[in-house]
């Protein structure tokens, strides 16, 4: 036998260093994303290239054509096994109403911040806008379409229009008729297990495409909008973006060290993947999988996760539903010259509160806005005037919406000490791979 053979059952030799190309890291390839994004898109409008606007344009739009895609069955079937999955846990209903609570006080808070830089910013002064250059939406959300839009007028129509509210009403009953039938339906939970496992796996690979779609969506922001409008909106843009930026940075870490006794940086680190790609894609629910995998790394129990992310992505919305809706309340108020009250700013706080599932976790918040200007009586022209520059405001929302879906498990999870404190101070930000199913060890 040569001196070279391996023998038989032994590990093969090890590649040479340098004989394989370095993985470039998730989060950088999203960077370098942007940055392409941004220079093809400055040289697309500079230079008039119609081409490659619209080329930025399909790429864009295909990337969250493709989220968009899987938003329907996934939220049925995450909500329903999520539901189903809190028998597995004890004291589910504690847990179940520690999490809305959580949810609850953290949008007080964003709001409320959201009202004090508006009232100090008046983002509305001196922007040269009149309430001429808006325009009226096809149609403004209100408290009857609401509470009436909740309950589905047949199974069908929900999935065709992409109406998640009334999904996850159907989600949420069914998944209480499973945990009531029992035995029985446990043919239904094992296909609807399997069907959620092959969304999040078809997923996976739209999500590794992000750093192509963010080429695209930036480039085409750039090439369409421009730096032009953004100066008439930069009060109200720079507002948006301090707010978002004060809750993710600043109230996140305080409550994470003040209440759940954690180091904050630690969250960011591992919650980093998700909070990225959430800007990137503007989609909450598109970026679930992910935000359910970042919370899970940070120690939070699988059977609790399954439950706590799926809901939030659906109605946890700290940028869309708190923040934004409040300074752009106080925005259109100043163009159309009408003095808001005490009274106005609790209204809009309430609306926040119980009003964030209207958000449903897709891109945009319009109609948020909408409930938001009709409760308070503003004109739904205010609309118009907001929805040129969304999809820049939407990526920094979209980021603190998913790190909020993330956070409250976490904090619920330390104070009803279910937490694991060594996954906490191991989670890494690596790059975003799909979950590995984890090898059953068979005896010596």
């Amino acid at each position: 036998m040569s001196a070279n053979t391996t023998p038989a059952g032994s590990a093969p030799a090890e590649p040479k260093p340098g004989s394989r190309i370095p993985k470039i890291p998730f989060w950088a390839q999203i960077l370098g994303g942007l940055v392409l994004g941004v220079l093809l898109g400055w040289l697309a409008r500079s230079q008039d290239i119609s081409w490659l606007v619209t080329t930025l344009e399909k790429v864009g739009g295909i990337f969250i054509q493709l989220l968009k895609l899987a938003v329907a069955p996934l939220v049925f079937f995450a909500i329903l096994v999520s539901i189903t999955n809190l028998r597995k846990v004890n004291n589910a209903a504690r847990l179940a109403t520690r999490t809305l609570l959580w949810f609850m006080i953290t949008s007080l808070i964003a709001v409320a911040i959201g009202l004090v830089i508006g009232l100090v910013t008046n983002p509305g002064a001196g922007t040269g806008l009149t309430p001429k250059d808006g325009a009226k939406p096809d149609h403004a959300g209100s408290w009857i379409d609401f509470l009436t839009g909740i309950i589905p007028t047949d199974v069908i129509t929900p999935f065709t229009e992409l109406n998640v509210l009334q999904i996850v009403f159907m989600a949420v009953v069914a998944g209480i008729a499973v945990l009531q039938i029992g035995e029985k339906a446990k043919p239904i939970l094992t296909l609807s297990e399997s069907i959620l496992e092959l969304l999040q796996k078809a997923l996976w690979w739209v999500i590794k495409l992000a750093p192509l779609g963010t080429v695209g969506l930036i480039g085409y922001a750039i090439a369409t909008y421009g730096w032009d409008l953004i100066s008439k909106y930069a009060t109200f843009t720079a507002d948006i973006y301090v707010g978002c930026a004060l809750v993710l940075f600043g109230v996140y870490p305080l409550l994470l060290a003040t209440v759940a006794k954690l180091n904050p940086l630690q969250f960011f680190k591992g919650a980093w993947p998700a909070i990225q790609l959430a800007f990137v894609s503007r989609s909450s629910v598109g970026t679930m999988p992910l935000t359910q995998k970042v919370t899970e790394r940070l120690g939070v129990p699988k059977e609790y996760a399954s439950f706590a992310v799926p809901f939030g992505s659906t109605t946890k919305m700290d940028g869309c539903a708190a923040i934004y809706p409040a300074i752009a309340a106080i925005f259109v108020a100043q163009i159309f010259d009408i003095d808001l009250g005490v009274g106005d700013y609790l209204l809009i706080a309430f609306v926040s509160v119980v009003g964030s599932a209207a958000t449903a976790g897709l891109t945009g918040a319009t109609v948020m806005l909408t409930l938001t200007l009709s409760t308070l009586g503003l004109p739904m022209e205010g609309v118009g005037l907001l929805l040129a520059i969304d999809p820049i405001l939407d990526m920094m929302r979209t980021a603190t919406n998913v790190a909020g879906q993330a956070l409250v498990p976490v904090i619920v999870s330390a104070r009803e000490k279910i937490l694991d404190h060594e996954a906490y101070e191991n989670a890494s930000s690596s790059p975003v791979d799909e979950p590995r199913r984890v090898a059953v060890e068979t005896a010596a």
